[in-house]
Order: structure tokens, then sequence, then C-alpha cells
């Protein structure tokens, strides 16, 4: 079974619990690590402060509503540096909204999905999920 590593960068307690439980029904075998704001996740991300020692993720889930620094500057940062930009960044969040949609992908966005509201909606995200790992070159 192939192994993925992945961060997700949520602030809601909530929707880092489904998500946590729907990665659980992964077809991969899911590492997940978890942070709760955009700065920590640029931390995560480029190896500063308490996660100097932390491997890089295969995949990044990100919320565009974040505190500190929103999903869109995380992206932003991640897809302008040279050792972070190959990473693939799945926006996860619950706006629908199309200038938010087409701003994600102007900024490298690799997929967008809308969060689910519902925890049986959740299978559909990982279907998304599996099928985008699948691509994966890990």
């Amino acid at each position: 079974m192939k192994r993925i590593k992945v961060l997700l960068i949520e602030d809601n307690p909530g929707d880092v619990l489904l998500a946590t439980e729907a990665l659980e029904d992964s077809k991969f075998l899911v590492q997940l690590e978890v942070v709760k704001n955009g700065k920590e996740g640029v931390d995560y991300l480029f190896g500063k402060g308490e996660y100097a020692d932390k491997p890089k993720p295969d995949v990044v889930l990100l919320d565009i509503n974040l505190p500190l620094k929103t999903g869109h500057e995380v992206l932003t940062e991640v897809k302008e540096n040279d050792e972070t930009r190959e990473i693939p960044v799945i926006m996860l969040t619950t706006s629908s909204v199309q200038d938010d949609i087409l701003k994600s992908y102007q900024e490298q966005a690799s997929c967008y999905i809308v969060k689910p509201v519902e925890v049986e909606q959740f299978t559909e995200f990982i279907k998304v999920f599996d099928r985008f790992c699948e691509t994966l070159d890990i």
C-alpha cells in the first residue's frame, strides 16, 4: 500500500475531525500532520522553528480562510519557492465563490474542492483525493 504524507492546514477543529476520519477511508496509507493557521503551515513547509525536522509532505490540503496568513498567501509562498513549488496543493475550503476558485488556480493550486457539509459527502472527497494521489509519482 502506497504511503502518502499529507499536511492539512485547517483552523476549524470540526473540519479537521471530518477530514481525518475521511482520510482513514483512503485506499492509501495516509500519514497526516495538521497545523491550524497559515503561518504554521508556511513554517512547516519551509522547516522553520518547531517544524525543522519534519519531512516535506507529498500533498497539502489547504483551507482559504485561515488566521495569520490566508490560504492564498500560503499557496503563493509555496509556489514561488524552488524547494516547495512541486508539492501538490489541494484547496479544501467552504468557499464556492468563483473568484476564489479562479484565484487558486492562477496561484497554481493543483485542485480545488469545496468542503462537504455532510459526513456522507466526504466519501466523494476521498474518491477525488484517491484519484489525485494515483497520479503522484511517490
